[in-house]
């Protein structure tokens, strides 16, 4: 991280590790004090099978918070990507136990066994460019709209657990007869690869490769001149998206149901703020769109007096 004077003056860490994690409960209670105490927010998840996570803070206190993690046995050597925002882009800290830090619904997936082969960034444009090579974007359909990397195939996945039955039902498709070609993904940071790799070679594919740090390293290292990447990258918090070099994109967020909007969206007449937008409007009922209208009242009345109201921005996406 830059010591230089930086008026992004919030540092914010994509960070995540696949390892054992023993005494869960004790990690979590442990760093969900020690993130409370330096005043940091976000979502840090931990599994059996590791961590994984975005949190942001001042620099100092997320070097604390890091430092803890890597200290725990296994972690030594955590994946983790740093960029800026101007403000805090998350409203709460939570630290959670769940069943997997990144859901595939396929448990006997073990990255730990084996994944596909990382790929520097600086290396990545001459893997997908290479005709023999098969390129395939592992996100979800609302974060392929804003972006992608040149000729890759999007899956259109409504949820991550949606791809073993997507690449099942494409493999022939795909592949073809004969010697299957180079398989290269990518997602966000890296963790969702981590999982469809070790995937894909538990079906029998063995030259599978991977975009090591994901989209965002890409973003961060490659320059916008030597890019194949076409859009903008979809980040989980309130910067929404990210540019080259990391820089804030130009979507906005829809507090109902937590989609990127374009400009051309948020003018629609289906749009609403904190209630609807073109996405969501017909996936909600009435009822759900005046419960969520009478959230954004409270937080509006909330920031005009100086106070924050957490729930009004993160209770409506779970009708999704």
């Amino acid at each position: 991280m830059s010591s230089t004077i930086d008026p992004m003056t919030v540092c914010v860490a994509a960070l995540y590790k696949f390892a054992p994690v023993p005494d869960a409960e004790a990690r979590r209670a442990a760093l969900a004090q020690t993130c409370d105490v330096l005043g940091i927010r976000g979502t840090i998840l931990i599994a059996r099978e590791g961590l994984n996570g975005t949190i942001a803070g001042t620099d100092d206190a997320l070097a604390e918070i890091l430092g803890a993690i890597r200290s725990i046995p296994g972690f030594e050597e955590l994946e983790v990507k740093f960029s800026r925002a101007a403000a805090m882009p998350f409203h709460r800290m939570k630290v959670r136990i769940k069943p997997e830090i990144v859901t595939m619904g396929q448990p006997d997936i073990d990255p730990l066994a084996g994944v596909g082969h990382y790929v520097d960034p600086g290396d990545w444009n001459a893997l997908i460019t290479d005709p023999d090579t098969i390129v395939i974007d592992t996100r979800n359909d609302y974060e392929t709209a804003v972006g992608t990397f040149k000729g890759a195939i999007d899956p259109d996945l409504k949820t991550f657990r949606d791809f073993p039955a997507w690449f099942r039902a494409e493999r022939e498709r795909l592949l073809g007869e004969g010697k299957p070609p180079k398989v290269a993904m990518f997602c966000t940071g890296g963790i969702r690869c981590e999982k469809s790799t070790a995937f894909l070679k538990a079906e029998g594919i063995d030259e599978v490769y991977h975009l090591q740090g994901g989209i965002l390293k890409y973003l961060e290292t490659v320059s916008a001149e030597e890019s194949l990447w076409e859009g903008e990258c979809f980040v989980f918090d309130q910067r929404v998206t990210v540019g080259h070099g990391l820089a804030p994109g130009s979507y906005q967020l829809c507090h109902a149901c937590r989609r990127p909007l374009t400009a051309e969206d948020v003018g629609s007449d289906l749009y609403e703020t904190g209630v609807s937008c073109p996405a969501c409007h017909d996936e909600r009922t009435e009822a759900q769109r005046a419960g969520y209208r009478e959230r954004q009242c409270q937080e509006t009345k909330a920031a005009m007096a100086g106070v924050a109201h957490v729930g009004a921005r993160l209770k409506p996406a779970k009708a999704r």
